[in-house]
């Protein structure tokens, strides 16, 4: 009996990503992909060997693909695929009113068109990919906040790299002193639980990647960041009682005890038990 794809999903409120893996080829026949008003953004991350693929009616492609290549197809049209080999890839669906929102929000036009050459290899979005792996390995306690920036940069890029807009023109204002305020307080205060970046956007009343801009401008940090380094300090003030490392954990919202060890680690290069000796010493 033919096995079929691996699929993990992980949404957020602008786009949804899949993780799509075999090592097993089927059999081999075209399958249409679904009509939608969005763009498909697929890069693989490891070498697809052998599959083909038709616009419109007409085979656009018949080969494989390097680790890192990049496709994007706009989902308005025809498309058809066949898988001739094994392959492991990410797949971004984003609705097209979703890119045109982003470039409003950053007072630029419409946006006509994605035109990426088949087969590009685009360093960027292999590494975006790559940091949304750990997300996709447990999407249910995924980091909102983590993933809504990584798709934010991903969307800057692709209309940057592929629609034609200069963004970098764009020059980004802080936030006022009442808006960081209530930012900050908002994060805090809900440092245990899972935070979408569109909840505190909304709280300064600012459209999310307006909101990660003037954040960063105004703390030098994107939320995620801030955040993370909040969950650490509150951490170590747990820490410096009897409350066991596991509970510290879950209440400084990180998913468990390995959560917090590796994140701690990496920020103070030791881990949270070893920090606790070293206090009562």
């Amino acid at each position: 009996m033919p096995i079929g794809p691996q699929v993990t999903v992980l949404r957020s409120d602008t786009m949804s990503v899949a993780h799509v893996r075999s090592d097993h080829v089927g059999k081999q026949e075209s399958i249409a992909i679904p009509n939608s008003d969005s763009f498909s953004t697929i890069v693989q991350l490891r070498a697809f060997k052998d599959h083909r693929l038709w616009q419109n009616g007409r085979l656009v492609h018949d080969g494989g693909h390097a680790q890192g290549a990049l496709s994007i197809t706009d989902l308005a049209e025809d498309w058809r695929c066949e898988h001739r080999s094994q392959f492991d890839n990410m797949r971004f669906a984003i609705d097209r009113k979703v890119l045109q929102a982003f470039l409003r929000d950053n007072g630029k036009g419409g946006l006509s068109r994605l035109k990426c050459e088949p087969g590009q290899i685009d360093p960027v979005v292999h590494h975006l990919a790559q940091a949304l792996l750990p997300a996709l390995s447990d999407p249910q306690n995924a980091d909102s906040l983590y993933v809504d920036h990584v798709l934010l940069a991903l969307q800057a890029h692709l209309v940057s790299r592929y629609g034609g807009v200069d963004l970098a023109s764009v020059q980004p204002h802080g936030l006022s002193k009442h808006q960081l305020a209530a930012a900050t307080a908002y994060l805090a205060e809900h440092v245990s639980r899972k935070i979408a970046m569109a909840e505190v956007a909304s709280i300064c009343g600012l459209s999310t990647s307006h909101f990660i801009r003037a954040f960063k401008k105004s703390t030098g940090r994107t939320p995620h960041r801030w955040l993370t380094e909040h969950r650490i300090q509150k951490a170590k003030g747990l820490l410096l009682g009897e409350t066991p490392i596991a509970e510290i954990a879950v209440s400084c919202g990180f998913a468990d005890q390995s959560h917090l060890t590796h994140v701690f680690s990496s920020i103070c290069d030791v881990s949270p038990a070893a920090w606790r000796r070293m206090q009562r010493k």
